[in-house]
């Protein structure tokens, strides 16, 4: 494994940074007061990134997209996380991996679009009482007298909901089975509820969403019938590695920059604060969290590259990331002391928008599991190329 940066790797980074600092961080401090982002900058900083060549740059090039390697990505996701979400998604585009299983007529009405920019998707799995558990979802969708799909439940906590065009929604479509289906929004007995408040990730929704015996066509499957999980946790698997493995990395990186700034000029007892040996500890230990979960995600980004599973690894990778952004942002709060906690500097946004880490795409909690049944089988080695 060489994880040394080659000439066009680093060019993307340096376009991105560069990119993120003139564009899209301009917008972050009246995005956080309003709670939303002005059409007019959405269509802008959508227009820049792919003049670019910027936007979905996880799709394959012969279809307009990056056709970037899992690698080569994951070092795209770690520059997202110095930025907020909402511009993130406005930028650079959420194309979700499921959507190249379309075909034929597909491909025009929704895969393409998509890639293109000119239509926006968002996945919906989440129910009321199905989160972690995404296996445990009560939306179906059955067959009426004329052979038509007719689609019925809700789902909650949807993000980019408002602007989305189409959705695609994961519904049983037998007592053991489950299929995805991409559904447009506007047909009739599609409802689009409220929008949930959060603590963090200002400016980005997440709506309920309400299917009230909504027909469907029957391109409107995506994939084969009963491959609707398969797809769901594939999207999950690399959500959990790019959206909050790579970025987590980026946001506590992007923090930690402040917070060695900080302690580097505010001086207490004629001293600077960066010279205390316990503001050195915190310091010292984001600096090896930050490092060490790093090369997880580069390691995780590899395997795939060369075909390994890495579910184990992807897993690992979660909880690490999210855990050491969240330790990373405690650190800064306390490194700033009450100006961490002030609404005038960043930092306690960073402290709340952090939060949410631990919880997405399947809790910390879920994971461990994960990593621990694993472990059971096969020992503390999860991945070992003599195997």
């Amino acid at each position: 494994m060489d994880f040394a940066l080659n000439d066009e790797q680093k060019m993307m980074i340096d376009t991105i940074r560069r990119f993120i600092a003139e564009e899209l961080h301009p917008l972050e401090d009246a995005l956080e007061n309003t709670g939303a982002l002005p059409e007019a900058d959405a269509r802008r900083i959508h227009a820049k990134a792919k003049e670019l060549g910027l936007y979905a740059l996880n799709m394959p090039a012969e279809l307009g997209g990056g056709g970037l390697s899992n690698l080569d990505r994951i070092l795209c996701e770690e520059q997202f996380g110095h930025t907020t979400d909402m511009l993130i998604r406005r930028a650079f585009g959420n194309v979700y991996e499921p959507l190249l299983h379309c075909k034929g007529e597909q491909v025009e009405r929704w895969l393409k679009p998509a890639i293109e920019g000119s239509r926006t998707c968002a996945i919906t799995i989440t129910e009321s009482g199905a989160g972690s558990d995404a296996a445990g979802i009560k939306t179906h969708a059955r067959r009426n007298e004329q052979g038509q799909w007719v689609l019925n439940g809700s789902k909650h906590f949807i993000s980019d909901g408002i602007w989305s065009d189409f959705f695609l929604v994961s519904a049983r479509t037998g007592e053991k089975e489950i299929s995805m289906f991409m559904v447009d929004k506007g047909l009739p007995g599609f409802t689009v509820g409220k929008d949930q408040a959060m603590m963090g990730i200002r400016g980005t929704p997440h709506l309920e969403l309400f299917f009230d015996n909504v027909v469907l066509e029957d391109v409107a499957l995506l994939g084969e019938q009963g491959q609707g999980f398969k797809l769901a946790m594939g999207a999950l698997n690399v959500v959990r590695l790019a959206q909050v493995g790579a970025r987590a990395v980026g946001k506590a990186t992007h923090v930690c920059e402040q917070m060695l700034t900080y302690a580097n000029d505010r001086k207490q007892f004629n001293t600077r604060i960066g010279d205390f040996q316990m503001v050195q500890q915190m310091l010292a230990d984001s600096v090896i969290e930050i490092n060490a979960a790093r090369w997880m995600v580069y390691h995780a980004a590899w395997m795939l590259d060369q075909g390994l599973d890495a579910r184990e690894q992807i897993a690992m990778v979660k909880v690490h990331a999210a855990e050491t952004l969240g330790r990373v942002v405690d650190r800064a709060v306390q490194v700033f002391g009450g100006m961490g906690f002030c609404k005038e500097l960043p930092i306690e946004r960073y402290y709340r928008d952090a939060r949410i880490y631990r919880i997405f795409d399947g809790t910390s909690e879920i994971h461990r599991g994960v990593i621990a049944k694993s472990a059971l089988k096969k020992g503390a080695v999860l991945f070992d190329v003599n195997r």
